[in-house]
This record gives structure tokens, sequence and C-alpha cells, in this order.
């Protein structure tokens, strides 16, 4: 039987990346192209699932680990972890019991089976392989679009090795071409795209339409657009189904999300599912160049110099809306109103003057209206999550 991947949130701490982690494991937000987990399944050739954390997030993916687990090698890797190519190598030597350490802190890769399970959650450690090694790690949320730019070279070269780019049409402006990948079906005439200062990658199915200037580090993920003259600065990702226009900049979009006209957004990240009403802009810097601070569920925290907005599942923005410096946006929240928002918006908020609280069922409503746009529909699992988010946060 075949090695299986287990992912563990333990340790991690997911709650200080709020607010992307109230709808997702940690492992599966993206940073470069691929999500977390999709990395390592990729590097390792293995099908992931979830350990059983006793949350409402333990869905169809988690599993228990206990006397009933499956026969067969298990590796469980914490979800925050970017594998590395000496991760990798060490954990293909491992033997049954033994766990990777990196520079000696806690063990972050466990190999075991059900043999090694003494009692539920408990596995026997027979050996630590310390290592030296930089690894990095998610921990918060300005870490997503901080190391996008690394990220973003580890999966083109994971995703581009032994493989041939489609070719780039000669109507194009293109500045190493050597760094540049399309997959197959990416439409992209007349634009612009340098890759003197990292790669770019152009999804299956996707269209980069006429006027667009791209600067790598960049990916388009699979089906997504990029609208008419839009000027994309690296490190940005635009994940699937996305669609973007006007100006971004070090920017994370998960995946099917919007952005679609004119309007400026840097150093964010936009989970799934968004909406940016035109003209939609953020500040990244500080009048005074000071530190940004970023509201966390643990109270401040210094963000670096240039850092704009967090924005949850399903959230959405009204024309001309002004996002500031830092500013996290829940999950389902409906923006609109005069002046900027506060900087904090939770969950489920309604408006921006006097946060209302928005109907869970109306919301609902408006998601599946969204989904259905984009040939999706909302699902069980959505909603179990999206209540319990509604009642509890």
């Amino acid at each position: 039987m075949s090695a299986r991947i287990i992912f563990t949130e333990e340790f991690c701490q997911p709650e200080n990346l709020y607010p992307f982690t109230l709808t997702r494991q940690i492992q599966d937000i993206r940073v470069g192209i691929l999500t977390i987990r999709e990395k390592w399944e990729q590097l390792l050739k293995m099908a992931s699932f979830d350990r059983w954390e006793d949350d409402y997030k333990d869905l169809h993916k988690s599993i228990h680990i206990d006397k009933n687990l499956e026969d067969g090698v298990f590796f469980m890797i914490h979800g925050n972890i970017l594998p590395t190519p000496r991760l990798i190598k060490t954990l293909k030597h491992l033997k049954n019991g033994e766990f990777i350490s990196v520079n000696g802190n806690a063990g972050v890769i466990f190999r075991f089976t059900k043999n090694e399970i003494k009692e539920p959650n408990k596995i026997k450690i027979t050996k630590a392989i310390t290592i030296r090694d930089d690894v990095k790690s998610i921990q918060f949320p300005w870490d997503i679009f901080q190391l996008n730019d690394y990220a973003i070279r580890q999966d083109f070269e994971l995703i581009t090795r032994k493989r041939k780019s489609q070719k780039i049409s000669k109507t194009n402006k293109v500045i190493g071409p050597g760094k540049i990948f399309l997959e197959k079906g990416a439409v992209m005439e007349h634009c612009i795209l340098n890759a003197s200062e990292g790669p770019i990658y152009i999804g299956k199915n996707a269209l980069v339409m006429e006027g667009s200037c791209l600067r790598g580090p960049f990916s388009v993920g699979e089906g997504a657009i990029v609208k008419m003259g839009t000027k994309i600065y690296g490190a940005t990702t635009i994940g699937p189904y996305c669609m973007v226009g006007g100006e971004i900049k070090n920017s994370v979009f998960f995946a099917f999300s919007n952005k679609a006209h004119d309007g400026y957004v840097g150093d964010s990240v936009i989970g799934e599912w968004c909406n940016l009403g035109a003209g939609t802009t953020n500040s990244n810097i500080k009048n005074n160049a000071s530190e940004v601070k970023v509201w966390t569920p643990k109270g401040e925290m210094n963000a670096g110099p240039k850092c704009g907005m967090f924005m949850g599942d399903y959230s959405k923005t009204a024309v001309n809306t002004s996002v500031n410096t830092g500013s996290v946006i829940g999950v389902s929240c409906n923006i609109f109103g005069a002046g900027l928002p506060p900087k904090y918006i939770p969950c489920f908020s309604w408006g921006s003057d006097g946060l209302q609280r928005y109907e869970l069922e109306k919301a609902l409503i408006d998601i599946e209206d969204w989904k259905r746009l984009k040939g999706r529909t909302v699902s069980k699992n959505e909603k179990i999550i999206l209540k319990y988010i509604f009642e509890n946060f």
C-alpha cells in the first residue's frame, strides 16, 4: 500500500492566520502558484489527508490517528511548512517512528504506521533526525505575500521541470522567454512580459487580454482572466478562476475572486469568492513610512513597512472603496459607505459606518448567486463552516 500524508495544524497556531484559517486548514492556503497541500502532494507523489483536530473544520478529508488507522506508512507534516529539497530528501530516508527536527527545534515531519500508535493521537517516537535548513513557514497573514516571491520560484521549478511551454505568440513583447511558461489552452496576445527578475507562469486555459503588462515573479492560475491593460508587478499570484484588472503588486488572490476593474491592490491577500468593486484601492504604506500594525486575535502586531489588506472568503467591497493600511476583513462581509472603513471588520459585517450584522440566510443566498456566475454552487460543508463562523466569531 502506498504511503500517504496526514497534515496537522497542532503546534501551528492557525488562529494567528485569521481570517484565512476560519474557512480552511493552513495547508490549503495558497502561496506561490500552488497551495501548501498541492506542493507536498506533487513533490512526494502522495495523496493527503488532514488529522482530526476535533473542530468544525473536520470534514471529508479528516482522519483519526488511532488503532483503527489503515495499514501502510503515513507522514504527518505540519500544515504551515513549505517543502524544501533538503526536507524532501530527508523524509524519504525516515524509518517508522523517526521524525525530522529542523535546526534543533520541535519535529515537523513524523513517519509512522498504526504499530507506532500507542493511544489516540500518541505516536511512539524512536529517533530524531536533526537537519540544518532554511525552512519557510506561514505563521501570520503577511507571511503569505512576503514569502510569495520565494514560493513562486520554487513552484515554477517544480511544475515546469522537464516540460515544454506552449509557444508564446509573436504579438507579445517578451523579456526573458526562458523563464516564461504557458500551459495548454492559455491565450495571450499583444502583452508585455518581463521575466528578467522572476519567472512568469500562465495556467491552463487562462486568458491574458491585450495591453496587459506582467512583471515576474508572477503566476496566473487555471481559467483565470487578466483584463485589458492590467499592470501586475511581482511577486503576485492570481489564483484559479480569478478575474483581475487595474494595478496589482506583491499580492495573492486565492481562487474564484474578482478585482475586475481599475484600482490598486498591493501587499495584500484576498481569499476565495471575494469581489472588489470598481475603483477599490488599498493603502500599503503609512504616510510616515513607519511599521504597519495589523489586528490579530492576540492583539496588534507589526507586519513590516508595507502591508495592505487581508480579506476573508466571500467578502465584497462597493465601488470606490478605500481600504486603510493593514486592514483585516473577516469572512462574508459586505463593505460600503462613505469614508475609510475600520481597520478591523468582523465576520458577517454589513456596511462600514456603524457596522451592522449580515444575516446568515441572506449571506448564503448572496454567496450562492456569486458562485452561480462561475458555474459553482455552495456545498454542504461550506454551509456547515459558515454557520459555525456566524455563530462563534
